[in-house]
C-alpha cells in the first residue's frame, strides 16, 4: 500500500527504511551532528496548505526517532534544516534529483546548519535518499 508524502505514516516508514539500510548504518556510523529536518513548503494548489516537516533524529548510523509536524516552531532546536518546494522533494524521492547537487544549485535550501558538514557526509546522504526510495509513495496531485 502506497503511503502519502508527506504524512506521519510516510515518516514512520522512512525511519524504518533508514534503520533497515545496512549501508546507511555503515556510512553514517560517525554521524554525531544530530537531527535533520526535511521541510516541505506549503503547496496550496496540491492541497498542502501549510509547510510540513519530517524531523529525523540521526545518530551513528541509526534513526532513533522521527517526528512529523506542521508546527515549525519545534525546529528551533534542530541543528540542520533542509527545505524545498514539494516538486523538489518529489524529484529527490523519485530519483530524478541528487540532493547534494540540488543544495549546491539552490533547489534544496539548507535553512539551518553547516553546509560543509552535510557535504562531507555524501555517502550517508545518498543512503538516506535511497532509503526514501524504498517506500511505496503516493504523491499529491
Amino acid at each position: 500500500m502506497a503511503l502519502l508524502f508527506p504524512s506521519a505514516a510516510w515518516a514512520s516508514a522512512y525511519r524504518d527504511a533508514i534503520n533497515e539500510n545496512a549501508l546507511y548504518a555503515k556510512t553514517a556510523a560517525s554521524w554525531d551532528q544530530g537531527a535533520i529536518a526535511l521541510v516541505c513548503k506549503a503547496a496550496p494548489a496540491l492541497g498542502l496548505e501549510a509547510a510540513q516537516a519530517i524531523v529525523l533524529d540521526l545518530q551513528h548510523g541509526k534513526c532513533r526517532a522521527v517526528e512529523y509536524t506542521g508546527d515549525l516552531a519545534v525546529l528551533e532546536a534542530t541543528p540542520f534544516i533542509i527545505e524545498a518546494e514539494y516538486a523538489q522533494w518529489k524529484a529527490v524521492i523519485g530519483g530524478e534529483l541528487d540532493p547534494i547537487r540540488a543544495m549546491l544549485a539552490g533547489q534544496l535550501r539548507l535553512a539551518k546548519g553547516h553546509l560543509p558538514t552535510i557535504i562531507r557526509d555524501v555517502e550517508g546522504s545518498k543512503q538516506l535518499v535511497l532509503s526514501a526510495r524504498d517506500i511505496e509513495t503516493e504523491f499529491l496531485g
